[in-house]
């Protein structure tokens, strides 16, 4: 049964968004396609622990969703045309690799609220839940799951097609196509919930759709430094967790472990970024990760250039999340008590970020404050589910 149950789990990350994408683009409807998927998922949970998980999990999903689809259409007068599409596939190629890039930009309509746009593309493509796309904004769970259904029957009532735009207006929508797979990267390279702390597949995921839009969009410099930045993160993930699964701090890794080559290869497609003369978020957060990546040790590492960069990207992006990782490489260029002074000043803002806390409890044990250190750590452990940062915090502690 568990061999099943991580199947299932497995198969619905990986095939999950493309499905639901190319049931969207013959239906036209949300509803009706993430029902199939969702009925699928069902239906292999019952099944597969009684009769073994099947040599092609992902082609008896995707046979599944599609007759759950049929058969709720069949009950559905004003659907023949739709229903003779849905039944073709079954008897032609596959779907196109793209669904989901297609399914991300119909999402990233700007007819939608921005924060509407992420937080459905994030739901229905990605497969996070509620409260992970919670996590990701800092706010709700009720404000976010009414951000979804909104967005879905705005998509609906308004007849947003399911495309990819034509290349003079995409650029409308690129802010948040970028936002969505920065944020699906995140998700897969730390957890905010579940039993696994890391989900690979998703970040590289991610990536691949990255590399896809700069294919699109070859002459906007955002695309090729969010690709930077995640292949620079990529490219020492090998070194993030110990033997024991354990997160391995920056400081802390095997800097042998790291891929040069895609250090390189990440280094260069930020100079290419940086030779449209438009610096963007992305580029900036590329750059710093690159000050990182090129360090041969924790010690050769160039602080200052690394708070420069932020006190850059705070002038496009002033947000308490930004403001804290400048204020981690002020600690280093100024010393801890002068940045503990101003990360006081995020407490209101961060309260319920943990990363906000372990922070704190970092400065606090630098200061030789360890009784406000252990309380701070205490507090980060209550916000946080990831298995392997609730592990480092419980080492700290002890």
């Amino acid at each position: 049964m568990a061999a099943a149950d991580a199947a299932i789990a497995r198969v619905y990350r990986e095939e999950a968004g493309r499905l639901t994408g190319s049931l969207v683009r013959i239906l036209g409807n949300f509803d009706v396609a993430e029902e199939a998927v969702q009925d699928a998922i069902v239906a292999a949970l019952e099944k597969w622990p009684q009769e073994g998980v099947p040599a092609q999990p992902g082609a008896w999903l995707q046979t599944v969703a599609r007759r759950r689809a049929i058969d709720r259409l069949r009950r559905d007068s004003n659907y023949q045309s739709k229903l003779a599409l849905l039944m073709e596939p079954e008897r032609s190629a596959p779907p196109e690799p793209d669904d989901r890039l297609r399914l991300i930009f119909t999402c990233c309509h700007p007819a939608l609220s921005r924060e509407a746009q992420v937080a459905l593309t994030l739901r229905t493509v990605v497969g996070l839940t509620t409260p992970q796309i919670a996590r990701a904004f800092l706010t709700s769970e009720a404000t976010v799951a009414q951000r979804i259904v909104r967005a879905k029957r705005k998509i609906v009532d308004a007849g947003i097609p399911y495309r990819i735009p034509e290349p003079d207006t995409m650029g409308e929508r690129l802010r948040e196509v970028l936002a969505v797979l920065y944020l699906m990267f995140n998700e897969g390279y730390l957890s905010s919930s579940g039993d696994e702390p890391h989900r690979r597949d998703l970040a590289e995921d991610a990536a691949w759709l990255a590399g896809l839009m700069v294919r699109l969009m070859p002459e906007e410099p955002e695309c090729w430094g969010l690709l930077a930045l995640m292949t620079l993160h990529i490219a020492r993930a090998d070194a993030r967790f110990d033997s024991q699964g354990q997160l391995v701090r920056l400081q802390d890794q095997d800097r042998t472990r790291w891929k040069r080559r895609q250090i390189a290869e990440a280094v260069g497609m930020l100079e290419r970024a940086g030779g449209f003369g438009r610096p963007g978020p992305y580029q900036l957060q590329a750059a710093i990760a690159a000050v990182h990546a090129e360090a041969r040790a924790w010690e050769d590492t160039d602080w200052a250039q690394v708070l420069q960069l932020y006190n850059a990207l705070l002038q496009m992006v002033d947000s308490p999340v930004v403001r804290l990782n400048r204020i981690v490489a002020r600690r280093y260029v100024d010393g801890p008590e002068a940045a503990l002074d101003e990360l006081e000043t995020l407490t209101a803002a961060l309260d319920g970020y943990h990363l906000f806390h372990a922070t704190r409890g970092e400065f606090l044990d630098a200061a030789g404050r360890a009784g406000d250190a252990s309380a701070a750590r205490r507090r980060a452990l209550d916000l946080t589910d990831n298995p392997a940062e609730r592990e480092l915090l419980l080492k700290q502690l002890a």
